[in-house]
């Protein structure tokens, strides 16, 4: 799938989309009409994963098309993606234990001959599962799949291939232009049966069929009746989310990120931006990086963001790659660096590294959480349909400012 990686273009999709975010998205958004049919979905999840557009645009852009109740089903699945950073920000352990599970399992492709073997027919396509096939080669050719293809080639990924889900996981990571390492990771452990524990997703033929419009032939090829995937349980009790910095006062510079880039509704007080960087760690994306689509994707979506910012504080901007933040910051002669708050993930651990060698120099490194997070992800303590209770009370607090949402 062809993205421009710019606000203006996140914006212009917007537009187009929010007419349908009502009866026709709740009615039609479980069916894959294939890659050459108009979409039933936003396709919107790539500028929201690297907030290029919040959350509070796309649901306030929905609410005000069709209504609360209306729109309630799209905003339903908008509060989804926040509700998986909020549950993965209380439970880093989770996090980690899936990228180490990943690193060994990648390990063991160079020593199992038969892994490594089953593992390069699923990526390329060529299992013998027409409709898994297909949607192997629509994942790597356009870096997007559909959300119920998601679920279902992870299922059959796991279930009938009898393949590590860290792998698949980790190939969502490497080659989609919204891989998320909250979304991502817990929508695999949900189909597998162990983040919801014991009530894991078995793909079906006749669900298959009836969302695609039959166009593959799946009789008898699928493992309908699979038991759930047991591991050893990793410690999931919520923790207190850290507190975020405020942003100070005085001379700042701006660090944006590829998890947030959408500097407008950043919350400031009295600091005053001098100088704008941007960060990206393609590279940490998967435990192999990321494919080159989305590597582009990514440093286009980060150059855009430096060059509204700069032009918004009329300040100099400038992309960075980590390494290269704290002398930055030192030849811009600061003390302060403020940044967007990074989820759990690769950005998130970066910053950290980053932090220590700004502050070796004396420089303050402050984390600004956006109102969204601040109010939503408390509330993720618990399972998605708890935290679906307080949907309602979100939307009124959260969108009540008209042009200044989030």
């Amino acid at each position: 799938m062809m993205m421009d990686p710019t606000r203006a273009a996140a914006l212009e999709r917007l537009r187009a989309f929010a007419p349908r975010a009502g009866h026709a998205y709740a009615t039609g958004r479980n069916t894959d009409p294939g890659p050459e049919a108009p979409g039933t979905t936003s396709a919107l999840s790539p500028y929201v994963r690297h907030r290029l557009i919040g959350e509070w645009e796309v649901a306030g852009a929905a609410v005000d098309a069709h209504g609360a109740r209306g729109s309630e089903k799209f905003l339903q699945e908008v509060f989804w993606r926040t509700y998986w950073k909020g549950w993965l920000e209380m439970r880093p352990a989770v996090w980690a234990d899936a990228r180490e599970r990943a690193t060994r399992d990648r390990s063991a492709l160079a020593t199992n001959a038969g892994l490594r073997h089953a593992f390069e027919r699923a990526v390329t396509g060529r299992t013998g599962i027409d409709a898994f096939d297909a949607w192997a080669v629509e994942l790597t050719e356009r870096s997007w799949l559909h959300n119920h293809v998601r679920m279902w080639f992870a299922s059959i990924w796991v279930f009938t291939l009898r393949l590590p889900w860290t792998l698949g996981a980790d190939h969502f990571m490497h080659h989609l232009l919204d891989g998320d390492p909250a979304s991502n990771t817990l929508s695999w452990r949900w189909v597998i049966g162990t983040q919801t524990r014991g009530k894991h997703y078995v793909a079906r033929e006749e669900n298959i069929a009836r969302y695609t419009a039959g166009r593959f032939d799946l009789a008898g090829v699928l493992d309908e009746d699979p038991p759930p995937i047991v591991e050893d349980h990793v410690p999931d009790a919520p923790r207190p989310i850290p507190p975020a910095d405020g942003a100070g006062k005085g001379d700042v510079g701006l660090l944006l990120h590829e998890d947030d880039l959408e500097a407008d509704g950043l919350e400031l007080g009295a600091a005053r931006v001098v100088a704008v960087g941007g960060m990206s760690v393609p590279e940490r994306r998967s435990v192999t990086g990321c494919a080159q689509p989305v590597a582009a994707f990514i440093r286009g979506a980060v150059a855009d963001g430096i060059a509204r910012a700069a032009e918004r504080h009329d300040a100099p901007g400038r992309l960075l790659n980590a390494d290269a933040v704290a002398g930055w910051a030192a030849e811009a002669g600061l003390s302060a660096v403020v940044t967007p708050w990074a989820p759990v993930g690769p950005v998130a651990e970066a910053l950290e590294e980053v932090r220590a060698a700004l502050a070796a120099r004396g420089i303050a490194l402050r984390r600004v959480r956006r109102e969204w997070d601040e109010a939503c992800w408390p509330l993720a303590r618990r399972g998605y349909f708890k935290f679906r209770e307080n949907i309602p009370d979100l939307t009124e607090r959260l969108l009540r400012r008209p042009g200044g949402r989030g």
